[in-house]
């Protein structure tokens, strides 16, 4: 992982494909901008925008400073200043716009012939890497096509030592476990797995990285990462937005393919896995892989889906779901799901994992709570102490990124009096946070060849596969009382009763202040 050593990325063209759009203007420049203060950027760097619309260079370069101009004056997070000319210049004195069909062999000549050109003209070294920006239709083309035109060739006759070359694929890796497959068998027909690099922006956040050095790297919580020690775990990741423009897209789609099988599972696996030998790419993605293979097949009965209503969120009230644009007035798409896990191993049996997600909650949240067991009541039993509050470690991945221990202590007088108090560490209150929008460790990571952060395609077929029998269930059933949860609420009464069978309960979804 990159957190392990810092070393300059090799000089490298990025080719972005979709490069007017909305992922290429929101996180993929402004991410290399932040990338450029921090000197994470090569010394050397081409940046290529590939996509269908007439435009010249000039404009492209236009476009994405006035949206990154717009973005800087937000102030984003860890960021309140404006654009600093000494490092945008030399970022967009290196962009060229290419108009080009992505189902048209002759784009990809054309830009197998541009990359030759400015290779000869700023020594890249033959570098390249290929960044998908588009909609998830297009990602099976234009790696055949990259493919075809021998522009992902590594180590060949033609491309003999000429450099890396390099794949980034946005999620969704897929709909379902088949077209998870085929994607995969169309990827690797034309790349090798080290040469693909399935982007996750969850896992670049600090709090998720920092997951491996919290368990690995202290003595104190290591031993107690067990079944023994550990009661349950819930893993949250709540919004307080709604859909937004997406209608059609959340219709085809729902919360589960949208969060489950990539962000809330990788989430569980950085939790749950066992040791690896060592930080390298492939020893913590094969542990990775091994929790996928272990988890209890899931039912209908583990799982439970919800859809919002009209509610209020932020004192501004909101409409349902299905009063949307591009929703179906009778929707059955879930905006919400919540799941129960088991992992089939030693260090896990018994133990449950709760995971939910959903749109239109209460406040926008995502963090790792790890409930330990409850110590034995005996000592308190003669005392004003009827019962003890569980210890928890709380891993607060967004939107203040940090962590908290709570904990028992005596309230001051003479009474034995016990309170639930914590201990809280935040990034920004120890670190000089760079500011970031998530990706940048990532693109780093692609630049310098580091795949840790990054699933392989067995973990994106075994949590397809995982998810599968799910999927088909809903799709023979018709969800009763749609929609089941108020705008504005922590989700649908159901997923509450997913916890009370086990006798366990949620913890409310609040600010990283609160208890």
């Amino acid at each position: 992982m990159s957190g392990l050593s810092h070393k300059s990325p090799p000089p490298c063209a990025i080719v972005i494909f979709g490069a007017n759009g909305d992922l290429t203007k929101r996180l993929i420049v402004p991410a290399l901008y932040n990338m450029a203060r921090t000197g994470l950027l090569p010394p050397r760097l081409a940046l290529i925008g590939v996509d269908h619309n007439d435009k010249t260079s000039a404009q492209w370069q236009a476009d994405l400073r006035s949206f990154l101009e717009g973005t800087l004056a937000k102030g984003g997070e860890g960021d309140t200043g404006k654009l600093d000319e000494t490092l945008w210049n030399p970022i967009a004195a290196d962009m060229t716009f290419l108009k080009g069909d992505f189902e048209k062999p002759e784009t990809y000549q054309d830009l197998k012939n541009l990359l030759a050109q400015i290779d000869k003209d700023r020594d890249l070294k033959g570098n390249v890497l290929f960044y998908l920006a588009t909609a998830d239709r297009f990602f099976s083309t234009i790696a055949g096509k990259l493919g075809e035109a021998g522009l992902v060739s590594q180590d060949t006759a033609d491309n003999k030592n000429a450099g890396f070359r390099r794949l980034i694929v946005e999620k969704p890796f897929g709909h379902d476990l088949q077209s998870a497959r085929d994607l995969n068998s169309c990827l690797l027909k034309y790349l090798k797995e080290d040469q693909i690099y399935r982007i996750d922006h969850f896992l670049g956040k600090e709090t998720v990285q920092n997951i491996m050095a919290l368990r690995f790297a202290n003595g104190l919580f290591e031993p107690i990462w067990n079944r023994d020690r550990i009661d349950h775990i819930q893993i949250t990741v709540s919004e307080s937005i709604g859909i937004e423009t997406r209608g059609s897209f959340y219709e085809k789609t729902g919360a589960l393919r949208d969060m489950v099988p990539n962000h809330l599972f990788q989430l569980l696996a950085m939790i749950a896995m066992e040791p690896p030998v060592s930080f390298e790419a492939e020893d913590v993605r094969a542990k990775k892989a091994e929790i996928f293979k272990a988890v209890h097949p899931l039912t209908l009965q583990d799982v439970v889906r919800g859809q919002y209503d009209t509610g209020v969120v932020g004192g501004e009230a909101v409409k349902a779901y299905r009063q949307e644009d591009n929703v179906a007035k009778d929707s059955t798409a879930e905006t919400y799901v919540a799941m129960r896990l088991m992992i089939d191993n030693w260090r896990w049996a018994g133990v449950p994992f709760y995971l939910r997600t959903g749109k239109r909650l209460n406040i926008r949240s995502s963090e790792i709570a790890i409930r330990f067991k409850q110590a034995p009541l005996a000592l308190f039993r003669d005392t004003p102490v009827e019962e003890l509050d569980a210890d928890w470690l709380i891993l607060r991945i967004q939107p203040d990124e940090g962590i908290r221990l709570r904990f028992n202590a005596k309230r001051p007088g003479p009474a034995m009096a016990l309170e639930s108090v914590s201990m809280r560490f935040n990034y920004k209150d120890y670190f000089n946070q760079a500011p970031a929008v998530g990706y940048e460790t990532l693109i780093y990571d692609c630049l310098t060849g580091d795949a840790t952060l990054f699933q392989r395609a067995d973990q994106v077929e075994e949590a397809w596969g995982l998810v599968e029998p799910v999927l088909q269930g809903w799709a023979n059933t018709t969800p009763r009382h749609f929609p089941n949860y108020v705008a504005g609420s922590q989700g649908p009464s159901a997923a509450n009763d997913l916890l009370a069978r086990d006798g366990r309960s949620w913890r409310e979804i609040r600010i990283l202040g609160g208890k």
